[in-house]
């Protein structure tokens, strides 16, 4: 019997498959503990928090779950109340819905519960899976609002501050399906200290703890790594101007591909890494 590879953050594009296989979340399951798992459902990004809360709730008890805590916050910090800390501290994976991501930033940014969080992914007692809104949250900066379909300009894209959960990391989500490479070009060109990925629906950027993570899902990852950028008119530009973005970097990512986001290289794990074929 294969023994599932443990993930202790998960990073999911949106739309991921909840009547199939589940491979995504059947992932995270595991990864959480599997059937001695409790995990803790955060649907606090969604307009419709109950029914969102409900849905993953039935999901993971038919994977065998036994203990499942639907943790709907719904106001900015009542996520410090003794009661949802004392269940985020039961919790041995906890799953941040999508919706609105700026609600969810809202909800729970420089709070104990955030700080809890943090403190747990860094000494390996909880697992941590984002999907969409969920997503968007996890890096220092995150992707607020914007447009897509067009050339990259400062207009694209709203910016804000991030959860800071991977701080490197500048997240886009529904990548492809939404035409968003635009935007995420954008948004690297305001922030060319992070890297940014594009995760395409049912497509998880699933990181191991060792600074790569690997791609899971039916769709692909897409890395923008502006580390040997030489130009950018980011600064000079008016708000509708096209950018310029000179030696930016990038990869995409499918089925099985790992990424190396400390060193920037594509890994092949018999190899360890490839960095330029």
């Amino acid at each position: 019997m294969v023994t599932p590879t443990h993930y202790p953050i998960m990073v999911i594009g949106g739309a991921e498959d909840k009547v199939g296989q589940r491979i995504i979340l059947s992932n995270f399951f595991h990864s959480a503990g599997g059937k001695q798992a409790t995990i803790g459902i955060v649907p606090s990004a969604s307009q419709e928090p109950s029914v969102v809360g409900e849905r993953y709730r039935s999901i993971f008890s038919q994977m065998g779950t036994q203990t499942i805590q639907v943790l709907d916050i719904r106001r900015p910090h009542e996520c410090d109340q003794d009661r949802w800390l004392e269940l985020l501290d039961s919790c041995t994976g906890v799953f941040l819905s999508g919706g609105d991501q700026v609600r969810l930033f809202e909800f729970i940014q420089g709070s104990t519960f955030l700080t809890t969080i943090k403190k747990r992914l860094h000494v390996g007692t909880l697992v941590l899976a984002g999907t969409s809104a969920g997503a968007a949250v996890m890096g220092e900066k995150m992707i607020s609002g914007g447009s897509s379909g067009e050339s990259p300009n400062r207009s694209l894209v709203d910016l804000m501050d991030g959860l800071g959960i991977i701080p490197e990391l500048l997240v886009d989500q529904h990548f492809h399906n939404r035409n968003r490479m635009a935007r995420l070009m954008s948004a690297i060109a305001a922030h060319p200290d992070k890297l940014g990925i594009g995760i395409d629906e049912d497509t998880c950027a699933a990181f191991k703890g060792d600074g790569t993570f690997e791609v899971m899902g039916k769709g692909s990852i897409t890395v923008i790594d502006p580390r040997e950028l030489t130009h950018t008119n980011y600064r000079g530009s008016g708000d509708t101007s096209p950018l310029s973005l000179h030696d930016l970097r990038v990869h995409v990512l499918n089925q099985g591909d790992h990424y190396d986001y400390k060193r920037r290289v594509v890994c092949v794990p018999s190899l360890g890494r490839v960095s330029k074929y």
